[in-house]
């Protein structure tokens, strides 16, 4: 905690209301994991149905990511914090009045603009504060506020819905999406006017249009990487809540989201000093190990202790990846670019929530749940070989990058590292 000690008071004054508007945004939204594919069961929707729903989500983000990227790089960091937070705290009053599928995919896609707005601006705006030498351990603290709001959501979620029903649920997290839009609020962006007028200059004199973006190696291997654990985890968020039905453990499925939120918070303690000192490749390696360990849990899951190491095997994927990944693609980018880098990278996540409900939801008839969760391994072992052959410039480079042999050759703003790197 040191490194945030030694900032200015004013930077720790934002950076506490950004984690705390952070934690209240990602309750709002972890409330609906374990409770909403069921409300579109129970409203009488079909497996199917529930992935074609769920995916919705993806896209709002898919069509949003883009504009919003650049809002953040040409105004305000701010400003797209507040568009998410409003989103989210407007979005699930839907849920209340609607019971009918199209409806509910409609309110669904809306909502998907709350993460694409709010992960741009909350992501770009901390590595704004954050001193190039620290950046990995001043992500990983702010990105604290995932696994902790992950941790009470889905909890309350379940909690909620069971005891007082699907109404309340869905007022609860309108109410945090509020309470995160008037926190936001009092942010003070780093961007002043003469800010925002010499980054207007740097983006006309930028030969790296959002265009030429997609055809950067350095930045399309992360986008794909997070394209297919995007995958992995629409696949979580869609039918997770209906297989742990269909086992009938007696787990409540809450307690998974949670589990994955403690693992997830204790390896974030750690893992930003890790990755400033041994590098993001061997961080992202051990991140995607652990997602293919968490599929391999679920898909042959048997009794409840299965699902919860699966579950801190995900946890600990998710603490690991997410921080380490955003430290990579910021290394990889200059700041008058980084919310359009934002958008591509985190736009290929968005694209693996979309494909997984509805594709896979085709599949379960003839493959089962068991079946779903298997091809997520498959995808897991893949995205793990994309990074170590792909990961920088050439094969030997990049598996010695995935190693933590070699340092970044893509990065163009590095931090200062003092391990094997």
């Amino acid at each position: 905690m040191n490194v945030l000690q030694c900032l200015k008071p004013e930077t720790q004054r934002n950076l506490a209301i950004l984690f705390f508007t952070g934690l209240l945004f990602w309750i709002s939204i972890t409330t609906l994991l374990p409770t909403l594919p069921a409300y579109i069961q129970d409203v009488g929707g079909t497996p199917k149905q529930v992935g074609l729903v769920m995916g919705c989500f993806a896209i709002g983000l898919l069509s949003s990511r883009t504009w919003l990227g650049k809002l953040a790089d040409r105004r305000s960091r701010k400003l797209v914090i507040l568009i998410g937070s409003t989103v989210a705290g407007t979005a699930p009053i839907g849920y209340i009045f609607v019971q009918f599928i199209p409806g509910l995919a409609a309110i669904r896609a809306f909502h998907g603009i709350s993460i694409a707005a709010f992960t741009i601006g909350y992501s770009a705006l901390a590595i704004d504060f954050a001193p190039r030498e620290h950046r990995g351990k001043i992500i990983g603290y702010m990105n604290l506020a995932v696994p902790m709001g992950m941790s009470i959501g889905p909890a309350l979620g379940g909690f909620l819905q069971a005891s007082l029903g699907y109404k309340v649920l869905f007022l609860v997290c309108a109410s945090c999406g509020i309470l995160a839009l008037l926190l936001g609020s009092r942010l003070r962006d780093k961007m002043n006017r003469k800010t925002v007028g010499d980054r207007l200059t740097k983006l006309i004199e930028s030969t790296r249009s959002f265009q030429e973006l997609t055809h950067n190696s350095a930045l399309v291997t992360p986008a794909v990487v997070l394209f297919l654990v995007g995958s992995v985890f629409g696949t979580l968020v869609a039918f997770l809540p209906l297989y742990v039905r269909e086992l009938d453990f007696s787990l409540n499925i809450g307690l998974f989201y949670t589990t994955i939120a403690i693992a997830s918070f204790i390896v974030r303690l750690f893992v930003g000093e890790a990755a400033d000192r041994y590098g993001r490749g061997v961080l992202i390696t051990i991140s995607l190990i652990f997602y293919i360990v968490s599929m391999v849990f679920l898909a042959n899951a048997d009794n409840s202790v299965t699902l919860l190491l699966a579950a801190i095997a995900e946890g600990c994927g998710a603490g690991i990846l997410i921080p380490t990944i955003l430290a990579l693609i910021s290394d990889r980018s200059y700041e008058n670019e980084r919310g359009r880098v934002y958008a591509l990278c985190l736009g290929g996540f968005d694209v693996g929530i979309a494909v997984a409900g509805p594709i896979l939801g085709l599949l379960e008839a003839s493959l089962g749940y068991q079946g779903i969760f298997s091809l997520a391994t498959i995808l897991s072992a893949i995205a793990l070989f994309i990074f170590i052959t792909r990961s920088s410039r050439g094969l030997s480079h990049s598996i010695r990058f995935s190693l933590g042999q070699e340092k970044d050759v893509y990065a163009v703003d590095l931090p200062v590292t003092s391990g094997a790197n």
